[in-house]
């Protein structure tokens, strides 16, 4: 994929800002919005089996809360059970530690290839990472507390505070995920303690489900005999049932929610553009939703014909699989590609079916390749747009809970505008009505297709 020069303008300012995240590297990560904090791994971050921490994605709807003080933290698990609990570290600790291989991808990795676009962080490939999560089983962590046989669903709930009037981040997950032995409660990623944008002291892994699942900074786990109606789970983190035409609305009795990832692979060398001709390995990355990768196929010619890559010895049920493919390549123009097939016989589609929120993106990828006898290096591809005079009010209207960036990144229609606003005033964005054509007109004119 190409960066242009807006891009890597943003990308180099932003990562010259301090203090963003305790453990990523902003040199290292594309920064989609500094605070809340949406940190995307660049594509080189594919050839590692285990995501280092400071090449991890981040992911937050809200600002990183304050660090808690483990010798007041209590986690509390309540609703219907036998016996309500208030557990330590300590006294989770002292359950059987396990630890775990598995890749946490955000729902929406993938958004920004969608057509027409949808409305949300425009993420590319890389919020994803394959980390060691380290803790004990939430099954004995229920076995503690006693499930009453009307246990149906676990609402999950962190320290994190919402923006302004934004619902409270709360997210179920089903009392047979909670039991799976292999869903954790973690206190440690990649064998150190949990960083704080990953949720210290405590996070939900839910492997093989997209990372919206996986709720951070948890303090408190109410199991119910109902669905949970609140915002996170009736609203957002939806997709359809089957296919729609692209654009179109969907009635929300016909929507689902996110749960199981799609089978996908990503290329991580070589990258867009010109190569030197001669031996090329094609390399990447590819990962399931716990039913294990068990082939990568490679297209040097656009899908005319495939050939098998070779995948590397490290494997887990929910962890990534590394694999390459040796390509002896000649001067002209090539479309690289990379499908993967699960155990159950899942492949990546060669197109995707577009859905309204722009997740579970998994569609075959494609690499556009230049090979010639000397390797030419292009870092632009545009020129940025000139800049325009903003509005009376949007300042203090749309720049209070994050900066201009994750405005920049989303490419809408003025429709898809609209009711970005329109959300954004019922979450509590202070728009005064004389303002609000000026400010709409301002961002479709900047931030449009």
């Amino acid at each position: 994929m190409k960066m242009n020069r807006r891009g890597f303008l943003a990308a180099a300012g932003l990562g010259a800002l301090p203090g963003l995240a305790g453990g990523a590297d902003l040199a290292k990560m594309i920064v989609r919005s500094p605070n809340p904090q949406d940190l995307e791994m660049s594509p080189d971050g594919f050839q590692a089996w285990i995501t280092p921490l400071d090449r991890f994605f981040v992911r937050c709807h809200t600002y990183v809360p304050e660090r808690a003080d483990l010798a007041t933290w209590k986690l509390k698990l309540d609703g219907v059970v036998n016996q309500p609990l208030a557990l330590s570290m300590d006294d989770l600790k002292k359950l059987p530690r396990v630890e775990l291989v598995s890749v946490a991808e955000c729902a929406g990795n993938g958004r920004s290839f969608y057509q027409p676009h949808v409305a949300g962080t425009q993420w590319a490939l890389g919020s994803v990472g394959n980390g060691r999560w380290t803790g004990v089983r939430f099954r004995d962590v229920l076995a503690k507390a006693g499930l009453k046989d009307s246990a149906k669903h676990i609402l999950l709930d962190g320290t994190d505070v919402p923006l302004g009037t934004m619902p409270k981040f709360q997210r179920t997950i089903t009392v047979e995920k909670a039991l799976d032995p292999d869903t954790l409660l973690a206190y440690q990623m990649n064998g150190e303690e949990l960083p704080q944008e990953h949720g210290f002291p405590l996070r939900v892994i839910a492997p093989g489900w997209a990372s919206d699942s996986w709720v951070k900074w948890l303090t408190h786990a109410e199991v119910l005999d109902h669905e949970f109606e609140g915002f996170w789970m009736k609203t957002a983190y939806r997709h359809p049932k089957g296919p729609v035409q692209p654009g179109a609305t969907v009635d929300p009795s016909e929507m689902i929610p996110v749960t199981d990832l799609n089978v996908k692979s990503v290329i991580a060398t070589p990258a867009a553009g010109s190569i030197k001709s001669g031996r090329v390995r094609i390399s990447g990355a590819a990962w399931s939703n716990g039913s294990p990768v068990t082939r990568v196929d490679v297209s040097a010619n656009g899908g005319e014909t495939w050939k098998a890559a070779r995948l590397a010895k490290d494997r887990s049920r929910y962890a990534w699989r590394l694999w390459s493919y040796d390509w002896t390549a000649s001067d002209g123009k090539y479309t690289l590609m990379a499908r993967a097939t699960n155990s159950a016989g899942q492949s990546q589609p060669l197109e995707q079916a577009w859905n309204p929120s722009g997740y579970l993106w998994n569609a075959v990828e494609r690499v556009e390749v230049e090979v010639s006898g000397k390797e030419i290096i292009s870092l632009y591809t545009d020129e940025p747009a000139a800049a325009q005079q903003q509005p009376q009010g949007y300042q203090a209207a749309c720049l209070t809970c994050h900066d201009e960036g994750m405005m920049r990144q989303q490419h809408l229609t003025p429709a898809q505008w609209d009711r970005e606003v329109n959300k954004m005033t019922g979450w509590g964005a202070k728009i005064k009505p004389e303002d609000r054509e000026a400010i709409l007109k301002y961002l479709s004119d900047s931030f449009s297709q």
